[in-house]
């Protein structure tokens, strides 16, 4: 994706720091869009898109929550929370229903910056140089077909739902088959020099991923936890 120009829906019911934040991003060249609710949100994206949500937990009226989990159900639009909360609970449970990142009020301008431009890169399907040199190919493991090119997961002619931020997970663990990876190298490998600020965020995506691919998430077959070093991809036969 061309991040000139993207398109950012910025959802919160703080009037100077909507505004704040629109000015800054359309100055780096973002096109932005503020909004007041959810109700507010859901009248803007019946009539136009969103390329990505920055979207606060406390609103009037339905919760930042409740909001992002029926906006992943039926969109891809990645979304960053923000809030002045601050709680571990919000954070975990933000990424486990598909939020892309979490942010802390108040943050610096330049570090929401960094975290849009790396949810972006990773929503393209774009990978760094170290693992983009397989994108053009699919890969076999078990029943499902990951086609990276077209960033799409099946198990025979089933489509397989994955967020942006699970899809880029899942394609950096079958592209390094057999080889522990530590959290650390993970995250390296996912977004480069810019980190997330969340310990457990690898965890909570690896959680998702075995409810999704693993017959028995409890006792995987595919993605192994390799206790006090890391993660380990086990795919059998790799196509």
């Amino acid at each position: 994706m061309d991040q000139e120009g993207s398109k950012i829906l910025v959802v919160d019911d703080d009037p100077e720091l909507r505004d704040l934040t629109q000015e800054y991003l359309e100055k780096n060249g973002f096109s932005v869009q503020t909004v007041e609710s959810g109700e507010a949100m859901d009248r803007y994206l019946l009539e136009s898109s969103a390329d990505l949500m920055i979207l606060d937990l406390m609103l009037p009226g339905e919760h930042g929550l409740a909001i992002a989990q029926r906006i992943k159900k039926k969109t891809a639009i990645p979304i960053i929370i923000v809030s002045a909360q601050g709680d571990d609970v919000d954070r975990i449970v933000g990424l486990e229903i598909g939020a892309d990142d979490y942010l802390a009020k108040p943050f610096n301008p330049r570090e929401l910056l960094a975290r849009i431009r790396a949810v972006l890169r990773r929503s393209s399907g774009s990978i760094n140089d170290e693992t983009s040199r397989l994108d053009s190919e699919r890969l076999l493991f078990g029943e499902f077909q990951i086609d990276i090119a077209a960033h799409s997961l099946t198990q025979g002619n089933q489509v397989i739902s994955l967020t942006s931020g699970e899809f880029d997970l899942l394609s950096i663990l079958v592209q390094n088959p057999n080889r522990v990876l530590d959290r650390d190298r993970i995250l390296d490998l996912l977004t480069g020099a810019e980190r997330s600020p969340f310990d457990r965020s690898i965890d909570v995506r690896i959680t998702r991923l075995r409810a999704k691919i693993e017959a028995d998430p409890a006792n995987p077959n595919y993605i192994k936890t390799i206790w006090g070093k890391g993660y380990m991809f086990c795919p059998g036969e790799v196509g």
